[in-house]
């Protein structure tokens, strides 16, 4: 057997310096024989006695090792002895080479539609879009909530909740939508999610077949498609103009759908609203074919002139339409809690499927947020940010008219972003990639399409998490790569009398 397993060494240890116990090498050693082959299926092993006096141990440490054998299936003992159980042999790198060929292509074409432009950048990088002032949030108030939750709540906020949430929470999400966004609900239509990217999941896998279709605005919301794609559904792109998503008059009837994507208070990326027009056009159309809406208002709470764009889902009564929203940029990403508000016709239909969909967790987060919004806190918050964003977006609307030009800046007086487009023969992405090395993350608009255009290459450029002070200095950085893309880029046949874009000189 020494021939087999080779001898155990008595002084063997640990990379960390700990001594490696006889049996526990023991058993590694049967283990590797037994899977490669050396100890073929019924293989006889030799009586404890023998094997013990053969490797120069004791008895137990060989009785050890085969109990320890037996009890995961390795081996087989009985009357007769014990032997080697056939097991399945892993199949040799060179013999299994054609299958895990086949294996390996099939899982990149499943992950490809989920490829990211680069991995995603710490929430502290400059101009990153979706992010909002971290170092603005009220750390002293949300300590406070945590710690009534922790005092008038635990122990019993320990255990399960329920699947669809913290009722105090629901109830509290509900008063202030019903007041801030003109949404037509109360808190047993409110689901809490683990932000909105698990709300979009949950409306698909609660409508949603697979092979069904889904629109989504292009260019749109990377996760939107993502939850299509997790779903196995045909995802159609819907062009998006000034007025939103513009639905081709024959899409319908070509295309119809069962799921439609739309950020309709301030679409993503390019800050576009939905006409009302659209709005109950849409509306209408999914009544007829049987379709839901799902309305995306990750950031409508920012409206910096005016009065805040109503939501769709209370234009009219009882319509079609699933409300997602999430705290992730009114509070801060990490908190986690996102939320769907059902049509009213859904709730009782949904009760059983949700308990086996979801389980109550993040329950004291659930209370303290409930107290932070009850007591006046969140709203207080949100005035702050408004203001704050409303400054930002015109220091960067200045950075920019003085670093680019001309600059055709999209995206309307709402939310933390600005989309800035370039010309065609300036690639977005080589600016973004060189911005990134410089610590900047601005987002590449094509990056957001299904179907590119010219139209859709321009930069998609935070600033909820960068201050006033440094959007100039990183909108000049910003500038200075579009430049040098430029310079080795060959622009594209230039139409005669149209007028050269470029950077304005940085060395004037």
């Amino acid at each position: 057997m020494i021939e087999i397993i080779g001898p155990l060494a008595h002084d063997a240890v640990t990379p960390a310096g700990k001594p490696v116990p006889l049996q526990k090498q023991l058993i590694g050693r049967l283990q590797q024989a037994i899977l490669a082959g050396r100890l073929p299926a019924g293989a006889l092993l030799p009586s404890s006695r023998l094997l013990a006096a053969e490797l120069g141990v004791s008895r137990n440490t060989v009785l050890i090792a085969y109990d320890h054998l037996v009890a995961e299936g390795y081996v087989l003992a009985d009357r007769k002895g014990t032997r080697v159980n056939p097991l399945s042999s892993p199949a040799s790198r060179v013999d299994a080479r054609p299958d895990m060929a086949t294996a390996e292509v099939a899982y990149a074409a499943r992950l490809e539609p989920f490829a990211a432009l680069r991995p995603h950048p710490g929430g502290m990088a400059v101009l990153m879009p979706g992010t909002p002032a971290l170092d603005r949030f009220p750390l002293g108030a949300w300590r406070r909530s945590l710690e009534r939750a922790m005092e008038r709540a635990l122990p019993h906020l320990l255990g399960y909740g329920d699947p669809a949430g913290e009722p105090a929470l629901r109830d509290a999400i509900a008063a202030h939508l019903r007041v801030a966004r003109g949404v037509s609900c109360d808190g047993s239509q409110v689901v809490i999610t683990e932000g909105a990217q698990e709300a979009l999941n949950l409306c698909v896998r609660l409508l949603t077949n697979p092979g069904d279709i889904a629109w989504v605005e292009d260019p749109g919301y990377r996760g939107a498609k993502a939850a299509f794609n997790l779903g196995d559904l045909k995802t159609v792109p819907i062009r998006v103009d000034q007025e939103g998503m513009d639905v081709p008059a024959d899409a319908w009837r070509v295309s119809p759908p069962r799921l439609i994507y739309t950020s309709p208070a301030h679409q993503y990326p390019t800050g576009a609203v939905l006409s009302v027009a659209r709005r109950l056009e849409l509306i209408a159309q999914a009544r007829r074919a049987g379709a839901w809406l799902i309305e995306d208002d990750y950031d409508g709470e920012f409206r910096h002139t005016g009065e805040p764009i109503a939501s769709m889902q209370g234009l009219v009564p009882d319509a079609p339409v699933l409300y997602v929203g999430s705290f992730s940029k009114t509070m801060f990403p990490a908190l986690r809690i996102g939320f769907v508000v059902l049509p009213r016709s859904m709730v009782a239909q949904t009760r059983t499927p949700l308990q086996e969909m979801l389980r109550g967790g993040h329950r004291l987060e659930q209370w303290a947020l409930a107290n932070f919004i009850e007591s006046g806190e969140f709203g207080r918050h949100l005035g702050r940010m408004r203001r704050l964003y409303r400054e930002r977006q015109q220091a960067l609307r200045e950075a920019l008219a003085t670093h680019f030009e001309p600059a055709q800046v999209l995206g309307g007086n709402c939310g933390m972003h600005l989309t800035l487009r370039l010309p065609p023969h300036i690639s977005d992405r080589a600016v973004v990639d060189l911005a990134q090395q410089q610590q900047i993350s601005a987002r590449a608009l094509s990056g957001f399409t299904l179907q590119p255009q010219d139209e859709d290459n321009g930069l998609v450029i935070g600033y909820g998490n960068t201050s006033a002070e440094q959007i100039e200095t990183a909108v000049r950085s910003l500038a200075r790569c579009a430049s040098e893309v430029a310079g080795t880029v060959r622009p594209r046949r230039r139409v005669a009398g149209a007028k050269t874009w470029r950077p304005k000189d940085l060395n004037a």
